[in-house]
């Protein structure tokens, strides 16, 4: 069954465009304490370490300046999820004041997540932008716990991860505008992987990202999935899903080759170790309600030779593939 393929990606990309564009620069802060800059990034790296084993140890192939500014990305991002989902108080309102706080860098030896993001910042010149459309993109599960279509998802997408990949990018080093529609894909990729692992979760948490139209079209309702249903249209849907996600995939890592050679090995062991999760929900029959879908560590550990082997040669770039008008499901 094939659902109409709609152009998401030319919002996603005026965005992205935009934010490269019209960056301010930014006004340094003192960070000459030197000591507690250094817990400050300690602190980050203990939290990724804790909270995305996957990212940790990908994140670990970077070079020590970069591998420290990732982790500080990532720290940021994880305290803006969390003050969404386990806020306590008004969430919307802690969402703004740390938007206050994030968006413009300065020293805050109060906050080592602060600390360590706004040196980030300041030393891989991140825009602005792409950190201010984050928070708004994590601000969207305040306001929705459904979509509609695919094109609203997609755009939710861009919000808490394709954002993520852009401001990676500057950390990583790419070759320029070009590799922005690949960091599109990518981002709507692994969010999706993040979205087919967690239905069960998300369900129980009140959220559904499926698309309500595509959930339709396989004949499945909310009660399917308040029951957990794994039968033969709920298998039909996933196999939708994982399609799509594959070729998302499959578009997006060409533009490995547009990053910093130093960085590439990391973000190619990311995403492919991300998109083995798809392996897992098939091998388990696409039961996403009993159980969360993983790779164990050592079936990360053996994936790395092939994956680091790809990062030096098989990724090609497409042939017009970032200057073409985007587009299809």
């Amino acid at each position: 069954m094939s659902i109409q393929s709609t152009h998401w990606e030319n919002h996603l990309l005026a965005m992205a465009y935009e934010a490269l564009e019209n960056q301010s620069p930014l006004q340094h802060s003192d960070f000459s304490n030197q000591v507690l800059l250094n817990r400050a990034y300690a602190y980050c790296d203990q939290l990724t370490r804790d909270h995305s084993r996957t990212f940790f140890m990908a994140s670990g192939l970077l070079p020590d300046d970069k591998r420290r500014a990732i982790r500080a990305l990532y720290a940021f991002c994880r305290t803006s999820d969390d003050l969404v989902d386990c806020s306590q108080g008004d969430a919307a309102l802690n969402l703004e004041n740390w938007r206050r706080r994030t968006v413009f860098p300065h020293f805050d030896e109060q906050d080592p997540v602060v600390m360590a993001w706004s040196n980030t910042r300041l030393n891989f010149h991140i825009p602005w932008r792409y950190v201010d459309q984050l928070i708004t993109g994590v601000a969207e599960d305040l306001r929705h716990s459904s979509y509609e279509t695919f094109n609203e998802l997609a755009t939710y997408c861009y919000g808490v991860a394709c954002t993520v990949g852009l401001m990676s990018m500057h950390i990583i080093g790419f070759a320029g505008e070009q590799a922005l529609p690949y960091a599109i894909r990518l981002g709507v990729a692994l969010q999706l992987t993040n979205i087919l692992r967690d239905v069960g979760e998300d369900w129980r948490a009140g959220r559904v990202y499926l698309p309500k139209e595509e959930l339709d079209i396989f004949g499945l309702t909310t009660a399917d999935l308040t029951a957990g249903v794994v039968d033969d249209r709920w298998r039909a849907l996933m196999r939708f899903q994982i399609e799509r996600n594959r070729k998302l995939y499959a578009e997006a890592m060409p533009g490995v080759a547009l990053l910093d050679p130093e960085g590439r090995f990391a973000i190619a062991a990311a995403a492919e170790l991300y998109q083995a999760i798809l392996e897992d929900i098939e091998a388990h029959d696409y039961d996403v309600f009993h159980r969360r879908a993983h790779i164990s560590g050592l079936g990360k550990l053996v994936r790395l030779p092939a994956i680091w082997w790809r990062s030096r040669n098989g990724y090609s770039l497409v042939p017009g593939f970032e200057t073409s008008t985007p587009g299809s499901d």
